[in-house]
């Protein structure tokens, strides 16, 4: 079963313009379903997941590019970075829009090889797990967030409602396709093989890892934080590493497309600001497994449930602009009053400030530290709460409780 995604119409767009389109993101997020839904039928698909294809594109890249000249899709380029001075000198012999398409799972590597050698010459696109609007196969709908009457009433009209129980259960399974479209298949022993045989993998290629229980240590204890201020020394201490390794893992989950880091907001005016950034496991299904949930009543009731919630929506939001070929601005604020705001998203110099609660009836007291925001060199437009309750609900001026089913 395909659904169809958010991307897909960036992604056709993009195809007119550039030779070359690169599709990054995380193991099994349908980076590959994705492509070969919209190849044309004079494309062909190739992936170096084969050793033997592989073998041939990193010993005798040009013998490769004439056994599969374009228009044709390369799965997994980060394998065979010795492709892109090829790939650049076809482009440019060429000059044809739509003759490459390629994806990769490793971003940081693939970023400076790319900036390299096909700089100009590429559309970088990123895809993340399925978001609650392809779940619903409501991709008009999955627009930009922002907090504003009319985008949030439009979501509500097509998103319909969302219970606890349904939250709750969309958040232990996760995101990734395979997963997620399929109740069948156990959860426990999807994530166990995803585990094994793409994490370790893809982190062994990067750091070249010798003791694995020490990294699933530390893969444990980063999603036991999920929702928090990162400290990188209390995160080695419990993993039971150097401090220095703990910092290059954590870099590589985040290039494989496994967390993402929310930077705290900074402004030359306000310099009490802390400077940690806050640690999210884009797939809370992974994250969930990972801290050993044995089912959503468990995860909603337990310890977890508000740093989930919230590791959900942040999830959600970062797709409605990714999905879109929009990189977002998204902070947090906290100074060292300890004032924090859960996120600030900045567009047009104006910031629309966002709470997270696992609440059905949030208040003003809420949203009491937005005022903060006065002081900033910015204008603050719409915010409000984002929660379990089933209407929007305005809380104050420009301020409102909107529903999860808006996401």
């Amino acid at each position: 079963m395909y659904i169809s995604r958010t991307l897909e119409r960036f992604f056709l767009e993009a195809d007119r313009h550039f030779p070359v389109l690169l599709v990054t993101g995380a193991r099994q997020v349908g980076k590959t379903s994705m492509l070969q839904h919209l190849q044309r039928e004079n494309m062909r698909y190739v992936t170096l997941d084969d050793p033997l294809i592989l073998s041939l594109a990193k010993e005798d890249a040009a013998l490769f590019m004439q056994r599969f000249e374009p228009p044709v899709i390369i799965d997994e380029i980060q394998y065979a970075p010795e492709l892109l001075p090829y790939i650049k000198i076809a482009a440019d012999k060429s000059k044809q829009p739509g003759m490459f398409w390629l994806t990769g799972s490793q971003q940081f590597h693939l970023m400076r090889d790319i900036s390299e050698s096909l700089a100009g010459r590429i559309a970088l696109l990123s895809l993340l797990g399925l978001s609650r609007r392809e779940m619903l196969c409501e991709i008009a709908t999955s627009t930009p967030f922002l907090p504003t009457p009319e985008i949030v009433q439009a979501r509500l009209a097509a998103g319909g409602q969302l219970a606890l129980n349904d939250a709750y259960r969309l958040m232990w399974r996760g995101s990734l396709p395979r997963i997620a479209l399929d109740n069948d298949i156990d959860r426990d022993l999807f994530y166990s093989s995803y585990v094994q045989t793409y994490l370790q993998r893809d982190v062994r290629d990067l750091a070249r890892v010798g003791d694995e229980m020490a990294f699933l240590r530390f893969l444990k204890a980063a999603a036991a934080r999920t929702g928090q201020m990162l400290n990188m020394a209390e995160l080695a201490r419990d993993a039971d590493i150097a401090p220095n390794t703990a910092k290059s893992w954590l870099s590589i989950l985040e290039t494989s497309g496994i967390i993402y880091l929310l930077a705290p907001y900074a402004a030359n005016l306000t310099k009490r600001l802390v400077k940690r950034p806050k640690l999210y496991f884009f797939d809370t299904g992974l994250c969930s497994f990972l801290t050993g949930w044995s089912s959503p009543e468990t995860l909603e009731a337990g310890a977890m449930s508000g740093a989930i919630f919230e590791t959900w929506v942040i999830g959600e939001l970062l797709k409605s602009y990714l999905h879109n070929g929009r990189q977002p601005v998204f902070y947090y604020y906290r100074d060292k009053d300890k004032k924090e705001i859960d996120l600030l998203i900045i567009q047009d110099n104006i910031v629309y400030p966002l709470e997270i609660k696992k609440s059905a009836t949030p208040t003003r007291y809420d949203v009491r530290h937005f005022r903060v925001l006065d002081r900033l060199p910015l204008i603050r437009g719409q915010g409000g709460i984002i929660c379990l309750t089933q209407h929007l609900i305005p809380l104050a001026e420009n301020i409102a409780a909107i529903p999860a089913a808006a996401l």
